[in-house]
């Protein structure tokens, strides 16, 4: 590559370089396709410092540079993207999605990882967005560590990028059908993807990973021994927890500590939830479980101070105990003696049985 080329990429100026230089370029197309020992093009170079001044010009002289590759297998688009500079690489996708350049979006570099993968890695969500909008077959790349662009935005927890991979087609059967080991990869808190679908009340995703493979519904949380159900009632994700039992009617609904999806979604005053447990027959018994302090789900609605939750635990009439005491030996309504003061500003009298 010429020497005043490279200063020019470099400074972001035909000018500072040479006054003459972009004349003798635009004169000698070869010099705007000459490369450094790396593979670079000066629209690498200039990707890689961030300078969108004098992208615009060299482009303006030869766009075939946007599909050109250094040793790397990067792209200019690529080049931008890893350097951080999401504004100009908005700039470039601009550029490159007209046809003849279309086709150097999707390109991925030596790691097989492709625009998309760097955009969520690094942390650009709008330019994960838009590529996702721009080119939807970004979206099913997998690169040689085995990620796709849906298990990235799971581990970074980037909702609004994932329900946009979500709403593409049939992208979650796809990449089942392709990759099935990623719906067991865990992030960095020991979530999966079915974790995380349960997290964000995603029933239709829930559905697609347990049609694929119904052992996944079985699967506990690696770091915390929470299971899908356990986690689904903290969030009070009714449909979801429908869903797993469809597929899987056994599925965990208690931790080691013998804590229940129950306690769960009473400590968190899901009432919807409660009443779905409780109108779930192979969860029957999990109205007088004990936890691992000997309390029941009376125990821990009434230290709650819930009167519509206690309402719905006793409307099951004889199917509960009453009379079941904790590990000190008190009864339910002995909760009351610790949240005296909170207890004494309900209305009890929502609690009809």
């Amino acid at each position: 590559m010429d020497r005043q080329l490279l200063k020019a990429a470099t400074r972001d100026s035909f000018e500072e370089s040479d006054s003459t230089l972009k004349e003798t370029v635009s004169r000698n197309r070869s010099m705007v396709l000459a490369r450094t020992a790396e593979g670079n093009t000066c629209l690498h170079i200039s990707s890689m410092h961030g300078h969108g001044g004098f992208c615009d010009a060299v482009l303006e002289l030869d766009e075939s540079l946007l599909s050109l590759v250094n040793s790397d297998g990067e792209t200019p688009l690529l080049t931008a993207i890893t350097s951080g500079h999401a504004s100009l690489a908005f700039s470039l996708l601009r550029r490159c999605n007209k046809p003849g350049l279309s086709d150097s979006i999707p390109r991925h570099d030596n790691n097989e990882c492709n625009a998309l993968h760097h955009a969520i890695r690094g942390g650009h969500k709008a330019l994960a967005l838009e590529l996702i909008r721009t080119q939807p077959a970004l979206s099913q790349g997998v690169n040689k560590f085995n990620e796709s662009p849906m298990y990235l935005a799971l581990t970074r927890d980037y909702r609004d990028v994932f329900e946009e991979l979500f709403a593409i087609p049939d992208i979650a059967k796809k990449i089942m059908e392709s990759c099935p080991w990623l719906a067991r990869e865990e992030n960095d808190s020991g979530h999966t993807p079915m974790q995380m679908a349960v997290r964000w009340n995603k029933a239709e995703m829930l559905q697609v990973l347990l049609e694929h493979d119904w052992s996944l519904g079985y699967a506990k949380n690696s770091k915390t021994g929470k299971p899908l159900l356990v986690s689904a009632a903290f969030q009070g994700h009714v449909n979801v927890a429908r869903e797993l039992l469809r597929h899987c009617p056994d599925a965990p609904y208690c931790q080691a500590d013998r804590w229940t999806c129950l306690h769960e979604a009473i400590e968190f005053g899901h009432t919807e939830f409660v009443e779905f447990i409780l109108g779930a027959p192979q969860l029957g018994k999990l109205i007088n479980m004990r936890d691992g302090k000997g309390k029941t789900a009376l125990h821990h609605a009434v230290r709650k101070c819930n009167p519509k939750i206690v309402a719905a635990l006793l409307r099951k009439g004889a199917r509960i105990d009453c009379t079941m005491l904790d590990q000190n030996r008190d009864p339910a309504i002995w909760e009351l003696s610790e949240a005296m003061q909170h207890a004494k500003t309900l209305n009890w009298v929502q609690l009809k049985v």
